[in-house]
């Protein structure tokens, strides 16, 4: 599908291109920092510091590994809409809500008008991108989920708060392709919490990636996708980032009723489990994806969630994804 539009961008991928969601494993040393910088015991050039070195580790990690497209693992970041409100005008951080299982985030509070502040993300990219020459992935919260996951008290409704947002993550996203960022992804978890307002995403993502010369994903989890397929194929990307492997791929079955339209991210390797799958499981799961969509739409990458492993087991899962990958490749006489 989009193989044409990475190529004018300068990007020569192999068939199945290998990525990661986005957030890997802080390494021990880093949570306690972060602990430490919670209770103004370290400066923040000192915690940077550490983020730094903890970015290179999982960029050194994944080249040897063999990824084609890779996160910087979002080491400066905690929760990913707490993040962007922290630093973005109009917001406050609530009291502390579960966001699922034992993980909580201070909820935002949208105020007064919501300004972007200038470059969030960017340094950060340019830091990984520095110490690499395979490409990284640009990475941002979309409008919607920030709406959704916040208290609106400014906005007249939700629709109003998703554009204002909108407006403003687009100034993100273009300082980013001013860097030179060509692939970003833009997370939308929320996407299907309510079907009705899927019109309200879609509009906003329009707002965010309409006429800018980049390659962008979207990544949504755990999601009741049934209700709102194939209509949210009309959100403005090139490529959707799916769990799969966690829900035993049941999504399968939507894509043969309506035939996924866009690239696709499947998720090959379940990460919400210790069990590391045998290579023969992986290997299936990749030729149900073939089974139902052409080899030239499909990326392959283990399901969201990989900062709740450990540093091996998230290691271990990477590998899993690569070694099915060329397994693929081999099979369908491509470059490996």
């Amino acid at each position: 599908m989009s193989r044409a539009k990475l190529k004018s961008l300068g990007f020569d991928l192999p068939l199945l291109p290998t990525t990661s969601v986005g957030s890997l494993t802080k390494p021990d040393d880093l949570l306690a920092a972060r602990a430490r910088h919670a209770r103004n015991e370290i400066t923040q050039a000192e915690l940077e510091r550490l983020e730094e070195q903890a970015t290179e580790f999982w960029i050194r990690q994944q080249e040897e590994i063999g990824l084609d497209v890779l996160v910087d693992g979002e080491m400066y970041r905690g929760d990913m809409v707490a993040y962007f409100a922290g630093l973005m005008g109009g917001f406050t951080l609530g009291g502390l809500v579960r966001s699922y299982g034992n993980r909580y985030y201070h909820k935002p509070i949208i105020g007064g008008e919501v300004k972007w502040p200038g470059p969030m993300t960017v340094g950060w990219w340019k830091k990984a991108q520095a110490m690499t020459r395979r490409p990284v992935k640009g990475m941002l919260t979309g409008p919607y989920t920030v709406m959704d996951w916040s208290f609106n008290d400014y906005y007249p409704d939700r629709r109003a708060a998703a554009r204002a947002l909108a407006r403003e993550i687009r100034k993100e996203v273009e300082a980013l392709v001013e860097a030179g960022c060509k692939i970003i992804q833009i997370d939308e978890p929320a996407l299907s919490v309510r079907a009705e307002e899927l019109q309200v995403a879609i509009e906003a993502m329009h707002v965010v990636t309409e006429g800018l010369p980049a390659y962008f994903l979207t990544h949504v989890c755990y999601g009741a996708f049934e209700f709102i397929y194939p209509a949210m194929l009309a959100l403005p990307v090139d490529n959707w980032d799916l769990e799969m492997s966690n829900s035993g791929l049941d999504l399968v079955e939507l894509f043969k009723a309506h035939p996924f339209t866009k690239d696709l991210s499947f998720g090959i390797v379940d990460v919400h489990t210790h069990v590391l799958e045998d290579i023969d499981v992986v290997k299936e799961r990749v030729a149900r994806a073939l089974s139902v969509m052409p080899a030239d739409q499909v990326w392959l990458d283990p399901d969201c969630g990989l900062k709740t492993r450990t540093v091996p087991e998230t290691i271990d899962k990477l590998r899993l994804v690569v070694e099915a990958a060329q397994a693929a490749r081999f099979a369908l006489g491509a470059k490996t």
